[in-house]
């Protein structure tokens, strides 16, 4: 039987046009970048350098920031501006929220429990949280820890709720952005609609999943997950500018603002959104970091230096996300196969002001981490395929069409959807999950 997938129309700040003069009149900085290693300045990322000046230029993101490492060293680039208000360009130590690519984390730490043996991530979740999975065809009892990982549990995703999109993702924003949501209200959102499927039987991107992959974390350790990551992950790879935020607002170190626009808001503003609260995000999605922590993190990952092999074979085996579509989803880990028919793995994020990609070759010898200051404009797959592919199609031609975001958010067809990195990038309004739906 052919996989049930589900493709949801985000409730969220995508479904609106690409930016207009507000930001082309404010002052923009061109690309720039430098090296480290005994490299020259032109360490031979032109290509990547061109596609993060592009979605500035053509997508309209205020600002782009991104670092690369391989063999020939580290080379940091940005372009465009960290706050439309000052000019302030971006710079390579500034920290930013990372969304969805929380999730690498969260299911490191459970492999890590199931190799010391105190997870069974074949277990139903009910072992670890009994009558949490419960209501309108939900059923704990018949979905796995493993279902939750790979997004096959069928269970909704509570940032697709209607009401939630517009307390967190729309105008509403304004007044709730300092609003605490706890890990069981965000899943009592969910228990409110049906499943999507039988456990199982299809795949759909759901924070919900990783909700409750916190909540096993915290049940079988007794400490906050967030402790877990830190011990586990973050201190023994040195990761200083990592934090998981919890209910705090701010970011901590330096940074730059965010951006956003709302569906909802008919003068179509451009928003600071930078502060905000990001529990609604918690396991699924709170963290902050930097592009070399993230480099960092997915290295070591891919080395074999934060699981035992056999666990990263686990992590690495992935199933379907849909016909046609270039990506495979494994255990908090998705792979990827670019323009050029190289194979990536990583993870991509968003919440509001801020969209984020971290992807390594599979042999950790390259990688790449880059953030867009807005949430509904910008191709940031176009600066990952310019960077593992040099200067094909992809990376010229995708960043040049932003506006195809709102196209996608709309249900129209977006333009240029047959090539399968902006199959990936528009197909879930935003990369491997809704851009700005909630940590997507």
């Amino acid at each position: 039987m052919r996989a049930r997938v589900i493709r949801t129309v985000v409730v969220g700040a995508t479904a609106v046009a690409a930016l207009g003069a507000a930001v082309l009149t404010a002052p923009v900085a061109g690309a720039t970048d430098g090296s480290r290693g005994g490299a020259a300045r032109d360490t031979g990322h032109a290509a990547t350098r061109a596609a993060l000046q592009a979605q500035v230029d053509e997508a309209g993101v205020p600002g782009a920031l991104a670092q690369a490492r391989d063999e020939r060293g580290v080379w940091n680039g940005d372009a465009g501006v960290a706050n439309l208000r000052t000019g302030k360009p971006r710079g390579e130590h500034d920290r930013y929220r990372i969304g969805s690519i929380t999730k690498t984390f969260t299911a490191t730490v459970l492999l890590q429990l199931q190799a010391e043996g105190e997870v069974d991530l074949d277990a139903p979740v009910d072992t670890y949280l009994p009558g949490v999975v419960r209501g309108n065809g939900h059923d704990g009892r018949a979905i796995t820890v493993r279902q939750l990982l790979n997004h096959t549990s069928g269970i909704f995703n509570y940032t697709t709720d209607a009401d939630f999109g517009k307390t967190y993702l729309g105008v509403g924003f304004l007044k709730h952005r300092y609003d605490t949501l706890t890990p069981r209200e965000a899943i009592a959102i969910a228990m409110r609609h049906q499943p999507d499927f039988e456990p199982g039987s299809g795949w759909n991107y759901s924070n919900t999943n990783y909700m409750l992959a916190g909540l096993i974390i915290e049940k079988v350790t007794g400490t906050p997950y967030a402790t877990q990551v830190r011990q586990r992950i973050i201190k023994p790879l040195g990761l200083r500018s990592t934090t998981l935020p919890g209910t705090r607002a701010g970011i901590p170190g330096p940074h730059g603002r965010g951006y956003s626009k709302f569906p909802d808001d008919p003068r179509d503003r451009i928003h600071d959104t930078t502060l905000l609260n990001p529990s609604w995000g918690w396991a699924a999605g709170e963290a902050i970091s930097t592009s070399a922590d993230l480099n960092r993190f997915y290295a070591a990952l891919l080395q074999g230096r934060l699981l035992p092999r056999a666990a990263l074979a686990e992590m690495k085996t992935t199933v379907p996300v849909g016909d046609d579509v270039p990506l495979r989803y494994g255990l908090g880990v998705a792979e990827l196969r670019l323009s050029c028919d190289t194979t990536v793995w990583g993870h991509d994020g968003g919440i509001p002001g801020s969209s984020s990609y971290a992807f390594s070759s599979e042999d950790a010898r390259h990688q790449i981490a880059l953030n867009l200051n807005a949430d509904w404009t910008g191709q940031g797959m176009a600066v990952v395929d310019a960077e593992f592919c040099g200067a094909t199609d992809a990376a010229t031609d995708i960043a040049t069409d932003g506006a195809t975001r709102a196209d996608a958010a709309r249900g129209a067809t977006p333009k240029g959807s047959e090539h399968p990195v902006r199959a990936v990038e528009q197909g879930r309004h935003g990369g491997l999950a809704p851009r700005v739906n909630a940590a997507g």
